[in-house]
């Protein structure tokens, strides 16, 4: 089930205690950097072919949030007949977006927290 679809079952539920919405994470990405560890290969060191395909087939994704914290994601394709730069980039994306999901989580139960020992006092 999709981000979307979760939310429009939320929606649907009538369920309005305060959550983190798909939109909310998309709203803290500020800018997307994609790096292959070839491009950082000195070209004068050797490096032999299943190296060379090895750090081919692998993507990093780092993601500069709204605050300037960063988030990074990766993806390692097994076979490098089916590597795909388009397919890796998205992987790759996807999983440093997962981690915005965690942090934006944890802060929304912080402030959650807060706001109930603020009650008490």
């Amino acid at each position: 089930m999709s981000e979307e679809q979760i939310e429009q079952q939320i929606q649907e539920k009538g369920l309005t205690a305060p959550r983190i919405t798909p939109s909310h994470i998309d709203s803290k990405v500020k800018q997307v950097y994609y790096h292959s560890p070839l491009a950082a290969v000195d070209p004068e060191q050797a490096m032999d072919e299943k190296t060379y395909q090895t750090l081919r087939c692998l993507t990093f994704c780092t993601i500069v949030m709204e605050n300037g914290f960063t988030v990074t994601g990766e993806s390692a394709c097994a076979s490098p007949e089916n590597f795909d730069p388009f397919i890796g980039k998205e992987i790759a994306y996807k999983n440093a977006r997962e981690k915005i999901w965690q942090l934006e989580g944890y802060l929304l139960k912080e402030k959650l927290y807060q706001a109930d020992l603020d009650k008490q006092f």
